[in-house]
């Protein structure tokens, strides 16, 4: 095998911006158009009308465009230099030819950021475009300028009535109320998504970065994260090269009590392709990224029309009091949606208390059903003084953290029902949830749904539930972050492990050398001999115990089982013999001719839970470790649960507790119940060695892991050594070097191969 090498783990480029660093450019108190035109249509003429419009920004807005006098009734001045004042903020709208002389005089009038819209730069490849775009940003960074793009379609603060962009934008006023900060890569899905506005959601910004040569969008949501206009961020995340730093920003969120809520583009496990453990194949990039913005209290959406919607209920919602939800609704069917929504996303919906049922018994005629889900009928809907009361009833119930009622009907008669459920939900510190049921999806009723600041809208009931789920999960996050876990394997354990996989003579370990490695984190691994000849397999076995098991040694065999290289459970001396020559034959057939250095004999480990356990190394995010069903189907049935490495004995636990085939573990059709604290502290101490050895193993397996009461064995082990070993090398396996700096990140390959590289829209616009 040819050693293949670790893709670098990028360092911090750089560090996160801080907020006061960005003000001038996202909070201006004067702007400055540059290109501002009378063409109607033109990228000038648009940002100048976005920006000064009636009710719009109420600072100074500067036209800067030498061809005219004036416009608009307004002094129109010849360059940045003629200005009477500095401008805070500086929006080009010119031809990319014309940008580089724009900013640098922006630079030496001390502008504090500058937004260029013209693209061609970066995004198409060329290393000259790639050259122009570096030298906008030196030249900024020299001077402490903050650059927004180029390539991109700017920015919204919605509360200073700064419409900062070249296109047909939503503003309907400034935002009132819990509101949320939106951060997109793409800027025309988020101004696609920034049209919900005219339905009523609340927007505090709209932020988009097109090639993030300087300010990207790691850096975007740590300013909302300082900027108080804001309840909650939501973002549409493609990718950038140091991903950590959006994990800071995220960080950055919390401290600041704002829930963070992001979709991820892209979802293509890209890594995987040239894996050769199981581990590989399972977790490859989308893997990482889901498994570090889960650890890092992030609520993620699969889809991007929950993303509003899920991220204006965490801006609404205040802790829950309770697990349990209440669903009241004046449709039977409406009540079987949601309760069969419930059941997909491990909602509970208990039974009222007695008081409770006993309000809701007086009010609710028979042929409703005064439970829940509770169908109060028309009848209870036409009276709203027992509607207010059944909303009271739920909400004072200490056994529900929310209540969720579907909108079945849009007209101005149900209008009322949302005040009286945001009432209910305002008295008693929780939160109530409108399911808008109906299509007429900007009927009677969006806009006070959506501005109620103690309702949280939602277009579909799965998505409700899930935000309700995502509520739970982020609530317990931070109940326990901060707790620090305890390491389970030995002061040394990390320099006895380095030094046996320096030793290793191949590039992929043997099963004996894993094994041992195994063995220095106090893995319990299975005994073995290795033989070469059928009666020295005969006298191993009869040594070991009968029955055994013989397997093939052969690091150009990775994958035992599929070679069929292996035996079990032989039971007497001509069975082992005979096994024996069988497998060697086996081995001896494969093409291109393996290199064989024996055969292990095994003692035959009694029937269990098979887990597989795994670590590799991802360019990003670093060293990550892999928990699934064991054998053969880890990656058939793709049932795993990812973290970055390493994880406690109570992470462990909650991977495990992820799996959908958990049932195997509690005894399954009579077998022996596994105990789950010991596999847990197995996978503790693995998740340990993929941590130490990050820059020696590229990748590895445990499959499987025999798993019987207290029981737990690896029985087999897989890893890839990730180069080979280097006198430098320190006994703590110190992470691969550093990546390139931020300066030369922005020089894609392509402008496809380099969109997710960057992090910037690879999506070029018409010049202005």
């Amino acid at each position: 095998m040819v050693s293949a090498k670790v893709a670098p783990i990028p360092i911090h480029a750089r560090p996160l911006l801080a907020a006061h660093e960005m003000a001038r450019l996202f909070a201006p108190r004067s702007i400055a158009v540059v290109g501002a035109s009378a063409t109607a249509g033109s990228f000038g003429a648009v940002t100048l009308a976005n920006i000064a419009g009636p009710g719009r920004f109420e600072g100074p807005v500067y036209r800067v465009n030498a061809r005219y006098a004036e416009l608009d009734g307004q002094p129109c001045y010849p360059s940045v230099a003629a200005l009477p004042q500095t401008p805070d903020c500086v929006f080009v709208a010119v031809p990319r030819e014309a940008v580089e002389a724009v900013v640098i005089e922006c630079a030496q009038r001390g502008v504090g950021g500058v937004v260029l819209f013209s693209s061609g730069f970066a995004e198409t490849g060329r290393p000259e475009r790639v050259d122009q775009q570096q030298r906008l940003l030196t030249i900024a960074r020299a001077a402490g300028m903050r650059l927004l793009g180029p390539n991109c379609l700017g920015f919204m603060n919605y509360g200073l009535g700064v419409i900062g962009t070249f296109g047909t934008a939503t503003f309907t006023g400034k935002p009132a109320g819990p509101a949320i900060g939106l951060v997109s890569q793409s800027g025309a899905v988020g101004t696609a998504l920034g049209q919900a506005q005219e339905n009523g959601l609340v927007l505090s910004h709209l932020l988009t970065c097109g090639n993030a040569s300087d300010v990207d969008v790691a850096d975007q949501v740590a300013y909302l994260a300082a900027d108080p206009a804001c309840s909650a961020v939501a973002c549409v995340f493609e990718g950038m090269a140091d991903p950590r730093r959006f994990l800071e920003a995220a960080a950055l969120c919390h401290a600041a009590g704002k829930p963070l809520v992001v979709h991820k583009l892209g979802t293509s496990s890209r890594g995987a392709e040239a894996a050769m453990s199981h581990t590989g194949s399972v977790a490859g990039s989308q893997a990482a990224y889901r498994a570090a913005f889960e650890q890092a209290g992030i609520v993620m959406v699969d889809e991007i029309e929950a993303l509003l919607d899920t991220c204006a209920f965490f801006a609404k919602a205040p802790p829950p009091q309770a697990r349990g939800v209440a669903v009241a609704a004046v449709s039977g069917g409406a009540c079987i949606l949601l309760a069969d929504q419930a059941e997909q996303h491990g909602i509970e919906l208990p039974a009222p208390s007695d008081a409770t049922l006993a309000v809701l018994d007086g009010l609710i005629p028979e042929y409703g059903a005064a439970g829940n889900p509770c169908d109060m009928t028309a009848q209870v809907l036409a009276r709203p003084q027992d509607l207010h009361a059944c909303f009271e009833a739920l909400m004072a119930d200490a056994h529900y953290g929310a209540l969720v009622v579907p909108h079945t009907f849009a007209y101005a008669a149900a209008t009322a029902r949302i005040d009286t459920m945001g009432r209910a939900a305002a008295a008693h510190g929780k939160i109530a949830c409108n399911v808008w049921l109906t299509q007429h999806h900007g009927g009677p009723g969006t806009w006070e749904s959506h501005r109620h600041p103690h309702v949280a809208t939602f277009l579909s009931m799965r998505h409700c539930m899930a935000a309700l789920a995502a509520w739970h999960r982020r609530d317990a996050w931070l109940r326990r972050r901060g707790g620090a876990s305890v390491r389970l394997s030995a002061a040394d354990a990390a320099a006895r492990a380095a030094a046996l996989i320096d030793a290793a003579p191949h590039d992929t370990l043997s099963e004996r050398e894993g094994k041992d490695v195994m063995a220095c984190y106090g893995v319990p691994v299975v005994r073995d001999l290795l033989v070469h000849g059928a009666d020295d397999a005969e006298a191993a076995a009869l040594s070991l115990g009968l029955p055994v098991v013989l397997k093939v040694e052969s690091p150009d065999i990775p994958h035992k089982t599929e070679a069929g290289v292996i035996r079990l459970n032989l039971r007497s001396g001509a069975d082992v013999r005979a096994a024996f020559d069988e497998v060697m034959a086996r081995a001896k057939s494969q093409a291109p001719t393996p290199r064989i250095t024996g055969v292990l004999v095994q003692p035959m480990v009694p029937a269990g839970a098979e887990i597989m356990v795994g670590g590799r190394v991802d360019a990003q995010f670093g060293p990550m470790v892999v928990v699934g069903l064991g054998g053969i189907f880890v990656e058939l049935m793709k049932d795993t649960a990812v973290r970055l490495a390493p994880v406690g004995v109570d992470e462990a636990l909650r991977m495990l507790g992820e799996l959908k085939g958990q049932a195997v573990l509690d005894g399954f059709r009579g077998a022996a119940a596994v105990s789950r604290l010991h596999l847990a502290q197995a996978i503790a101490r693995i998740s340990e060695l993929a941590a130490d050895q990050r820059g020696r193993l590229r990748e590895f397996d445990v499959n499987p892991l025999i798993c019987a009461g207290e029981h737990v064995v690896a029985v087999d082990a897989l890893m890839a050594r990730a180069a080979p070993p280097s006198s430098t090398d320190d006994t703590t396996a110190a992470p691969p070097p550093a990546a390139d700096s931020a300066e030369t990140l922005a020089a894609p390959i392509s402008a496809a191969a380099g969109a997710i590289a960057t992090g910037r829209d690879p999506r070029s616009k018409e010049q202005p």
